[in-house]
């Protein structure tokens, strides 16, 4: 349940400052009559004052239908629109008290309409738009002069009256800008959850991808050597056994959140895995920079994991040139391969996308005999550091910096 407007413990900083604006402005409005009351009275003739009383009564019993439109004009701000609902009959009233205002005699006269000029001003001071703003300062100005028949009360209206729309137009602009920037932070979270929601796939898209491809590979080779017969089968089933039990302690550290990326750990798997599928690898990343190990890898991730799902390649190529483009070549692509340059495919299009803000960009060439994945990894590092508990690490370090050639 939502605090009521004169409560203030359990609201939380919002909540406060809009409570705070509500309650100052209906302060204002109230408040300001009985100030201009207290100053008339002195002022008015002993023979006038039970008049006065009156009057100083009726002027706040105005308040309560200027009240209501206030807190309309609260709720409408910032939008320029039409009146409030309510707004219509409390001019009506005002012109009524106004009208019979100019009956009264001179010094009660006076007291009358400024009550009344002060609760058009406070009520109807936030509403926006050039032609409401307009009518309101003329009629603030115009109303003080016809009362006292004197010019000079025109630009006393003008002046007190446009201090009054300042007042109220700043009040409610501030409380707006506060609840953009809460609104802001709310959306701020949610888009942090969704990312973090993102980039969670990404990893398990990534991980469990390459090692599902592994099973699947291993275990089909495994049954073709038990139909033949082969002693070997029962090894190649261990080694599937093997491999989704690395798959589930990576999704497990995935889940923690305590998986890092690491190149020299890809490049291990990566050529391990390869191996068991009967492909060569050739491996040549020695001057690969340290900035970029980490997007690297996931560079050589996501390449042999396509290799193993859409290739019949016999050597796959991982290497890092001069011109600063990490390539991942592989020999008789398949027919699922991407058939023209650009990165194709949940997992380039996502590849792409995820280092897109570190200034890397991805792309993919197609022959009739070669498949390449290449990676443009400019300067000495990243534009932007990874997200993640993610990093070079020594291991990395010394893998990359390995002499290049053909992996046994």
């Amino acid at each position: 349940m939502s605090a009521r407007w004169w409560q203030w413990a359990g609201r939380d900083q919002v909540s406060r400052v809009d409570a705070y604006t509500r309650q100052s402005l209906y302060l204002l409005l109230w408040g300001s009559p009985v100030f201009l009351a207290l100053q008339a009275l002195a002022l008015v003739p002993e023979d006038q004052t039970a008049l006065a009383l009156a009057v100083t009564v009726a002027g706040l019993v105005v308040c309560v239908p200027a009240t209501v439109v206030l807190r309309e004009v609260m709720e409408a701000y910032p939008q320029a629109g039409a009146l409030p609902r309510r707004a219509v009959p409390f001019l009506a009233l005002l012109a009524v008290g106004y009208v019979a205002a100019l009956w009264l005699p001179t010094e009660t006269r006076g007291l009358a309409v400024v009550l009344l000029w002060s609760s058009l001003a406070w009520s109807l001071a936030g509403l926006r738009g050039r032609v409401a703003t307009g009518v309101l300062l003329a009629v603030l100005t115009v109303t003080p002069a016809l009362a006292s028949r004197e010019p000079r009360s025109a630009l006393l209206g003008l002046g007190v009256g446009g201090f009054f729309v300042f007042t109220v137009r700043v009040s409610l602009w501030l409380l707006s800008v506060v609840q953009e920037l809460d609104h802001a932070r709310r959306t701020r979270s949610a888009l942090a959850v969704a990312e973090e929601r993102l980039r969670f796939a990404r990893d398990v898209h990534d991980v469990l991808g390459r090692r599902l491809s592994a099973i699947g590979v291993q275990a089909e080779l495994a049954a073709a050597l038990a139909e033949r017969g082969d002693p070997s089968a029962p090894a190649r089933m261990l080694e599937v056994r093997a491999v989704a039990n690395e798959a589930l302690r990576e999704a497990r550290e995935l889940a923690r959140g305590y998986r890092a990326t690491d190149l020299g750990q890809e490049l291990d798997g990566a050529r391990s895995l390869l191996r068991s599928a009967g492909i060569t690898v050739e491996l040549d990343v020695a001057d690969l920079p340290p900035g970029w190990h980490e997007p690297a890898a996931w560079v050589v991730r996501e390449a042999v994991t396509n290799v193993l799902r859409h290739s019949e390649a016999t050597t796959v190529s991982i290497r890092y040139g001069e011109d600063g483009v990490l390539r991942v070549g592989n020999d008789r692509p398949g027919p699922a391969a991407p058939a023209a340059p650009g990165p194709t495919g949940a997992g380039l299009s996502g590849l792409a996308d995820r280092l897109a803000p570190l200034g890397a960009t991805v792309t993919t060439e197609r022959g009739t005999e070669r498949f390449e994945v290449a990676a443009r990894l400019p300067g000495p590092g990243p534009a932007a550091l990874p997200t993640g508990p993610t990093g070079p690490t020594t291991r990395a370090g010394r893998v990359a910096a390995g002499p290049a050639g053909v992996a046994p």
